[in-house]
């Protein structure tokens, strides 16, 4: 499989196909916690801006998508190998680490975010789970 760049336009034109591909095969899924998520990515590897960012589990799973939400319940503000480690390799002591050396700055419900940490689980994973195969096309 092809690797790109965590959040470079052909990672999120990826993940876009395996979300469509995901809902054909099995269906739009149910999730326990709705977040809607505005993030600002700092220190872009591949860019001169910071990226702005959206997370929305409204439609029943993880949706990131480039821009910011009207309606968003919390916004952080992180940089890119934060924000790599926590979305890609699901790894919740990078998060921790980061709030708590600064590098991770939020407003607006953390209860969301602390909802959402519950849900989301790298033991487990197996080869046909979205959050996988998002794992695997990432560089």
């Amino acid at each position: 499989m092809e690797k790109y760049p965590f959040l470079s336009p052909e990672w999120i034109n990826k993940v876009r196909e395996l979300r469509q591909a995901h809902v054909e095969e099995y269906g739009k899924p149910s999730m326990d916690v709705v977040i809607k998520m505005n993030q600002v990515v700092t220190d872009i590897p591949f860019g001169n801006e910071d990226l702005e960012v959206y997370i929305d589990s409204s439609g029943g799973f993880i949706d990131i998508e480039l821009g910011q939400l009207e309606d968003a319940e919390i916004s952080i503000r992180v940089d890119y190998e934060t924000a790599k480690a926590v979305f890609v390799n699901l790894d919740i002591q990078a998060a921790m680490a980061a709030f708590m050396s600064g590098k991770i700055r939020i407003t607006g419900d953390f209860s969301k975010l602390l909802a959402l940490q519950g849900m989301v689980s790298p033991d487990g994973l197996n080869p046909d789970d979205i959050a996988s195969k998002i794992k695997d096309l990432t560089a």
